[in-house]
């Protein structure tokens, strides 16, 4: 496969994706998965990592992040998957690659874009036939934002709110299992490449708007989709986000 092509655009929102050594499944322990939570937690405390929601699988990760400041996401990321990956391999006297060489990061509009980024996050392990409802997994955001902590809390519920137009909290969860119910109920529920293999996912003009931000990069990128959504795609290369770009 060619070296993966850097790109990165600041400000925007980010869906990454990150994946277990040839998809083992090195996450298939609760406390494991629950370890990677715990980091996330870190990362959010010492860098200020906002975290719109995530979920921990058995062999790969899922977080929706939003960029605020230069080096906060490639700093937290290194920290998150690198003691994940640390802890593992002392626990089980182990050698080798934890995750795969990069994650992978798909830009995402705000509004009904981030909406369903939000729910094909939550609806992971519904797809998985692993669980029937997103409550029954604990390692996810949809815990957090339903059944948020007094301690060690993670998803950022007031940014999640404001991005959503809600008038507090309370009424942005509601929205939220309103949209999770709904999903559930629609039999077009299946898996979606959009959100964790393109490069930028919303409107035609958030599209075109992005592609033109990456300027010389963005030669081999092209755009498809419908009224719906657009998706910014790259042809037959390996790619990922540099955010130290």
């Amino acid at each position: 496969m060619p070296r993966a092509n850097r790109y990165f655009v600041p400000g925007h929102l980010w869906h990454i994706t990150h994946r277990c050594h040839e998809r083992n499944f090195l996450l298939k322990f609760a406390k494991d998965r629950k370890r990677w939570r715990y980091w996330l937690f870190e990362a959010r405390k010492r860098y200020g990592l906002c975290v719109l929601n995530y979920i921990v699988t058995s062999n790969h990760i899922h977080l929706l992040v939003k960029d605020t400041a230069t080096a906060v996401i490639p700093r937290s990321l290194q920290l998150i998957a690198g003691r994940t990956a640390q802890e593992y391999n002392k626990r089980k006297n182990r050698k080798g690659g934890f995750w795969e060489d990069r994650y992978h990061a798909t830009a995402i509009e705000t509004g009904e874009h981030l909406a369903r980024c939000l729910v094909y996050i939550d609806l992971n392990m519904v797809r998985a036939n692993a669980i029937s409802h997103p409550s029954q997994w604990a390692d996810s955001g949809y815990q957090d934002i339903q059944y948020p902590l007094k301690r060690y809390r993670v998803i950022d519920l007031h940014e999640l709110a404001k991005l959503f137009n809600c008038n507090s909290v309370t009424d942005f969860q509601q929205q939220h299992r309103q949209w999770v119910e709904e999903a559930l109920c629609d039999e077009k529920n299946s898996r979606d490449y959009r959100w964790s293999e393109g490069v930028a996912v919303g409107s035609e003009e958030y599209v075109d708007s992005l592609k033109m931000q990456l300027g010389p990069r963005s030669r081999y990128r092209h755009k498809y989709g419908t009224k719906n959504a657009f998706v910014l795609q790259e042809e037959g290369l390996s790619y990922c986000v540099d955010f130290t770009a």
